[in-house]
């Protein structure tokens, strides 16, 4: 102990990085910012729960009468006619039309990320990497109002005559059968999602691939491996909790995608013949709701479109939650 500090010989040695710990109004300073971003970060918590609990509740406040009213099955009629004294309505053809396009755009987008994510972060020459990196996030910065246009315009006839070969060489199939609609149909706007969400599980597939440890990566090599085999033993496994997560936040994304969709799909008049295909139109939760947004004025309406965005809602709380799950359990690539 220093008679002259108070302070024990020990306390005065210096650290690891060669210098001598701080004392005094330092180490006040230290420990006071660190309770400051601390504070802060715990009240921007709080914020963005209270925020999403609001949303929730109001959600529920806003659709419990509606719902109430409703004399229709929710959850299994086609039947959209709220509004007036006996309203009914149904949300079968907004959820598998949303289901279908999501899941179609999911496995086109996700095996297409993780190779190019593969072939940037493994195959590519280094001179490549960043440039090729950042025309496929380029990507993610272009307006969905454009992907519409884009589809609508130039992607949509080059369609056409391969869906007509699908429905002629797999019609027998009830998901593939024809249905007369050669225009924004499910398949085709499973598509178009898909390419607007490549380059979130790109980007992110990318990043864990890249914090795989290089003494995996040479053990498997020096035990014989080929290049292929490091990456199906080593690689994918320390990055299949990112890929997991990549693929639910994309999910999320593509559920609740709006203006391309309003722009592509082909709505179902009522009466009309509906099948699972997914040659057939529809329109999903978020098309929907935007393209009656003028009948919110109606309080009997809107009560039936809030529940829609209800059910929008919890499905996408729960893809981000099971993201949040995987993550929490499989921290591997974080290590």
């Amino acid at each position: 102990m220093s008679t002259l500090t108070g302070a024990s010989a020990a306390d005065e040695l210096p650290g690891p990085d060669g210098k001598r710990p701080l004392q005094g109004d330092r180490a006040s300073t230290g420990r006071l910012g660190d309770r400051l971003f601390g504070g802060a970060a715990t009240v921007s918590g709080i914020i963005v729960i209270a925020i999403v609990s609001l949303i929730a509740v109001f959600l529920v406040v806003q659709a419990v009468p509606a719902l109430m009213d409703n004399r229709a099955s929710f959850f299994t009629s086609r039947v959209w006619a709220p509004g007036g004294e006996q309203p009914a309505f149904g949300i079968l053809e907004f959820l598998w039309t949303t289901i279908a396009a999501s899941t179609l755009a999911m496995l086109i987008a996700v095996p297409v990320g993780v190779a190019v994510a593969l072939f940037l972060t493994q195959y590519a020459p280094t001179w490549m990497r960043k440039p090729a990196a950042g025309l496929v996030d380029l990507l993610a910065a272009v307006p969905s109002i454009v992907y519409g246009l884009w589809g609508l315009i130039t992607f949509g006839p080059v369609f056409k005559p391969f869906q007509g070969w699908l429905e002629d060489t797999l019609g027998w199939f009830p998901l593939f059968s024809s249905t007369g609609i050669s225009g924004g149909t499910i398949f085709f706007i499973g598509i178009v999602l898909s390419i607007m969400v490549l380059p979130i599980v790109t980007a992110l597939s990318r990043e864990v691939f890249d914090q795989t440890p290089i003494a995996h990566k040479e053990g498997a090599i020096a035990l014989g491996a080929t290049q292929w085999e490091m990456i199906r033993t080593a690689v994918l496994p320390f990055g299949r909790p990112g890929v997991i997560s990549a693929a639910m936040l994309a999910l999320g994304r593509a559920l609740g995608e709006t203006i391309a969709v309003t722009f592509l799909v082909s709505a179902l008049s009522d009466g009309t013949a509906w099948t699972w295909s997914l040659f057939n139109g529809g329109e999903t939760f978020a098309s929907k709701i935007a393209n009656n947004a003028a009948e919110f004025s109606n309080p009997g309406k809107t009560g039936a479109y809030i529940a829609a965005g209800l059910v929008l809602f919890v499905l996408t709380f729960v893809v981000n939650s099971i993201a949040r799950v995987v993550i929490e359990r499989r921290k591997a690539f974080t290590e």
